[in-house]
């Protein structure tokens, strides 16, 4: 009689690919989410607490020529210093998410080995970056979209009460798609250098810095975009698609060196 051969052990399945991935995901997610929930709020205490309370102020002066206690103004409580604070993190937010897409996303996954084990047993490699970067890219959108209507919002509506100008960076990045396409660049150039690199340490400083220089050197591209584009969404649009082409090419890049690297 014929002993049956033990089968052997299964690879790891789809639902241990999603699992991992979702494991993989949420420390940042959790990150993300507190930064957009923390200038959200922020952005809403501004524009129903502290700017009413700054135009109130600024009647009694007007009006009695004294002045009160809660007028009394900080670096971290008047309303335009908070604003362009908030305006400088959301415009160089992008340089954080390419240092994560470097690190934690793409080159641990190669430096570990785990990645090619699931070329191996489960997904081909373009499947593999594909279902990460569709599971970061979703989340980035939406929350840069979020926080892009809200700065937004906050700036149409109180505009009057802050010393800001919409040709300023500051203003300029996060009033509308143009932040969620920085983001996804960063995405994309962190993706990149993980690939080139396959180390996460290294891929985290190439992605960060090569991302601040392309942040750095892109308002020089759109400045010229006042002179023929007249107002801030003409040029705002032109910026955001100048922003996508960047990234859709160093999407392409990323999969066609994942492409021969894989081979």
């Amino acid at each position: 009689m014929t002993a049956l051969s033990a089968a052997p052990a299964p690879g790891p399945g789809p639902a241990d690919a999603r699992r991992s991935l979702r494991r993989l995901h949420r420390p940042a997610l959790l990150v993300w989410t507190a930064f957009g929930l923390l200038v959200t709020g922020w952005l809403l205490w501004l524009h129903f607490s502290r700017v009413p309370a700054e135009r109130a102020c600024q009647g009694f002066r007007y009006s009695a020529d004294g002045d009160l206690p809660a007028c009394h103004y900080s670096a971290f409580t008047d309303a335009d210093n908070v604003f362009n604070f908030l305006g400088e993190a959301l415009g160089w937010s992008c340089v954080a998410v390419a240092a994560w897409a470097g690190a934690a996303l793409i080159g641990r996954e190669l430096e570990s080995g785990t990645a090619r084990l699931a070329w191996t047993q489960s997904v081909s490699p373009a499947r593999w970056l594909a279902g990460k970067l569709i599971a970061a890219a979703v989340p980035l959108l939406a929350g840069g979209g979020v926080l892009a209507l809200a700065f937004g919002w906050v700036w149409t509506s109180d505009q009057g009460a802050l010393v800001t100008n919409w040709t300023w960076d500051r203003v300029f990045i996060p009033r509308g798609p143009l932040l969620p396409a920085l983001l996804l660049l960063g995405l994309a150039v962190g993706t990149l250098a993980g690939i080139a690199l396959r180390r996460a340490l290294p891929a985290l400083a190439v992605a960060a810095a090569v991302t601040l220089v392309i942040r750095l050197c892109l308002p020089t591209a759109w400045q010229p975009l006042h002179g023929p584009l007249h107002g801030f969404w003409a040029v705002h649009l032109a910026a955001t698609a100048m922003v996508l082409v960047l990234a859709a090419a160093a999407f392409t890049g990323a999969f066609s060196l994942l492409r021969h690297r894989a081979r």
